[in-house]
């Protein structure tokens, strides 16, 4: 699994329906992976699921969901669900979410995130892989009176988080199965991302972590109308605290400047310049925003770069 598309469906009459065909489109044109994001909307492993489902062969995930809001029991039985239904082809992906949406939306207080994330991730591990936990924490507890496991399962849960920060990217190296880092570009991976995380794993005993980049990319001729768009869609990255200091590090002034958007030839250069700074995967986004025509040449190219 080398190469993978967001999919998103703005303006769908039925957003299951709609993530389907779009995967079938996706996985006809040779694109090994589909990810889901997470906010309030759909339930993103229970898309996953039924895509995954459909759509036999593509790998499937959910890129991400914040642990705000949300408990290690629940998501674990959501994952290992999902990983049934899809016959081992689901990833979880997680994320420590913002102050904005966590505390607007939820009515928790943003505190202390990465101990939140490590005791997380702790508790989550052991419910994934043993079908059990006793994990007492100081901000979580998740203990199974009774059995957790998922027949289908057994195998356990890819697990990845949405890091870029040292400190998030410390524990994900430990704890992790890889990151999923979002508008961080090739500079900013090689330099400070990909390093760092690498560094945790291997102080950990852990194998080297899949590097699982999201990249904003589409094909097409009408480039500057389409970086517009992207201009005003991503705009809203740049308030968040995480997202501006990568920004900073990759050596861009706007998120839409990460954008991948040109011909075939120019965001097949780009998508290696990616894979050449350490990313394992490359996972376009927003290939939706110029439209059907161009989003099934991004997914043509996508399937001639997997390998």
């Amino acid at each position: 699994m080398t190469v993978g598309v967001a999919l998103n469906t703005p303006g769908a009459a039925n957003q299951v329906d709609a993530s389907v065909l779009q995967a079938r489109e996706a996985a006809a044109a040779g694109v090994r992976s589909a990810w889901f994001g997470q906010t309030f909307g759909a339930d993103s492993p229970q898309l996953a699921a039924i895509v995954g489902r459909e759509v036999p062969g593509l790998q499937v995930g959910t890129s991400a969901i914040p642990v705000f809001g949300r408990h290690p029991l629940l998501v674990s039985s959501q994952a290992q669900t999902a990983q049934a239904a899809t016959h081992g082809r689901y990833h979880l992906g997680l994320a420590l979410g913002t102050k904005l949406l966590t505390e607007g939306g939820f009515g928790l207080p943003f505190e202390r995130p990465i101990a939140r994330l490590r005791e997380f991730l702790t508790a989550l591990r052991q419910l994934t892989e043993h079908g059990e936990a006793d994990f007492h924490g100081e901000l979580l507890t998740a203990a199974t009176p009774v059995p957790a496991r998922v027949p289908g399962a057994e195998d356990g849960v890819p697990v990845l988080v949405a890091a870029m920060g040292p400190q998030a990217l410390r524990v994900s190296g430990e704890l992790a199965d890889g990151i999923l880092p979002y508008l961080a570009g090739p500079r900013a991976l090689e330099r400070d991302i990909v390093p760092a995380v690498n560094a945790a794993a291997e102080a950990a005993g852990r194998p080297a972590p899949r590097i699982v980049a999201l990249v904003p990319g589409v094909v097409t001729d009408d480039v500057d109308a389409v970086r517009e768009t992207a201009t005003e869609q991503l705009a809203f990255y740049e308030q968040i605290p995480s997202y501006a200091r990568v920004l900073e590090l990759s050596g861009a002034r706007r998120a839409a400047d990460l954008a991948l958007i040109g011909d075939e030839k120019t965001v097949a250069a780009e998508v290696r310049r990616y894979r050449d700074a350490g990313a394992t995967e490359v996972v376009l986004t927003g290939t939706e925003i110029a439209g059907d025509a161009s989003r099934l040449r991004t997914y043509a190219l996508l399937g001639e770069l997997a390998d």
